[in-house]
C-alpha cells in the first residue's frame, strides 16, 4: 500500500466537532429556556437511569462518545459502557447504562439517540459493503459526501464498520478533478492530467508561508487515454471515475504491466449490488459516498429503570 490518508480517531478535533454538534442540539431543543414537560412532571431531585438498547442487529459506533455528549450537557449523569465501538449489536442487549438525575437524562435523551442511531447506521452499512468484497485485494473508502458538521464523526463510524477513510477535507491531500483541469486551462482547452499531476507532485510536502502542503497526490481520470497519459507522472493514486468493469480491469492490467506503484481507486456507481464485481477487477481501492449519504439510522432506544432498585 502506498501513502494513505490519516484514519479518523477519537482525538481533540473530533471531540471539538462533537461538542459543537451537541451544543447546537441543545440550542435547538431549549433556546435558552427549559424542557417544560419534564420540569412540570418530574421532581427536581428524582434519580433514575436507562439502558441504551438496540432494537435491530448492526455494528456499534458512537458508544465510546456518549460520555462526551453527556459532559456537554453539564448534567448530573454517569455513563457506563458495556460494549465498544466496532462490536456487533444484538437486539435487546444493552450497549450502555446512564444513571443520575432524571430531568437531565430526559432532556439529553433525544440528542444522545440521534447521534448514536446515525453513527450505528453508517457503521452497519459500511460492514455490509466490506463483507461484499471479502477475499479481494480491494479496500473500501468513504468520501467527503458527509453531513455538514458531522464529517469526522461520520468518518469515525465508517472505520467502526471496517472501512477506510479517504481525505477528511481539502486540507489534507491533493485530489485533482476534471473541474480543476478545465479551470486551470485556457481557450485551447483543459490542461493535461499529467501536467496537473506533475504540478501537484512538485508542491507536495513543500512550505507555503507557514503551511506545509500535503503529501498525497491523487488525480481523477475518466478515460483510458487520460489514464495512460497520467500514469507515468507517478501520482500516489489514480481515481478511475465511472469506468466500466472492463475499463477498470484494463487500467489494472496497464498499471501492472508498467510495474507502477500507483494505486488505482474505483469510484462512481458503487452500490451494494455492484461493489463485488468492481473488486474482482483488481483495483486497490473503492470509494463510495453511499456509506454516509445513503445510510439509514439504526433503531436504538432507552429502556428506563429506577436507579434505587438497580
Amino acid at each position: 500500500m502506498t501513502k494513505d490518508y490519516a484514519p479518523v480517531e477519537i482525538n481533540p478535533q473530533l471531540e471539538d466537532d462533537l461538542r459543537a454538534i451537541v451544543r447546537l442540539s441543545i440550542n435547538e431543543d431549549l433556546r435558552d429556556q427549559v424542557d417544560w414537560t419534564t420540569v412540570c412532571l418530574i421532581d427536581a431531585d428524582r434519580r433514575g437511569g436507562c439502558q441504551i438498547v438496540p432494537r435491530k442487529s448492526g455494528v456499534c459506533a458512537g458508544n465510546d462518545l456518549v460520555s462526551i455528549i453527556v459532559d456537554e450537557f453539564d448534567a448530573d449523569l454517569e455513563v457506563v459502557s458495556h460494549i465498544r465501538d466496532g462490536d456487533v449489536l444484538t437486539p435487546g442487549q444493552a450497549i450502555a447504562s446512564i444513571t443520575g438525575n432524571v430531568r437531565d437524562l430526559l432532556t439529553a435523551e433525544r440528542t444522545i439517540l440521534n447521534i448514536l442511531c446515525r453513527l450505528c447506521g453508517i457503521a452497519t452499512l459500511t460492514q455490509r459493503y466490506v463483507d461484499a468484497i471479502k477475499g479481494s485485494k480491494s479496500r473500501l473508502y468513504d468520501t467527503r459526501k458527509t453531513t455538514p458538521g458531522w464529517r469526522l464523526i461520520e468518518k469515525y463510524a465508517v472505520r467502526c464498520g471496517g472501512g477506510h477513510n479517504h481525505r477528511s477535507g481539502l486540507h489534507d491531500g491533493f485530489l485533482i478533478k476534471d473541474n480543476h483541469l478545465a479551470l486551470a486551462g485556457n481557450a485551447d482547452g483543459p490542461i493535461a492530467a499529467s501536467t496537473a499531476a506533475k504540478a501537484a507532485l512538485a508542491w507536495r510536502g513543500g512550505k507555503v508561508e507557514r503551511l506545509v502542503a500535503p503529501e498525497i497526490v491523487e488525480i481523477e481520470v475518466d478515460s483510458i487515454d487520460q489514464f495512460r497519459d497520467v500514469l507515468p507522472a507517478g501520482p500516489d493514486i489514480i481515481l478511475l471515475d465511472n469506468f466500466s468493469l472492463d475499463g477498470l480491469a484494463r487500467a489494472v492490467a496497464i498499471r501492472d504491466a508498467a510495474k507502477s506503484p500507483v494505486e488505482l481507486e474505483a469510484s462512481g456507481n458503487v452500490t451494494i449490488a455492484t461493489i463485488g464485481e468492481i473488486a474482482k477487477t483488481g483495483v486497490d481501492r473503492i470509494s463510495s459516498g453511499a456509506l454516509t449519504h445513503q445510510a439509514t439510522s439504526l433503531d436504538l432506544g432507552f429502556d428506563w429503570f429506577d436507579a434505587k432498585a438497580s
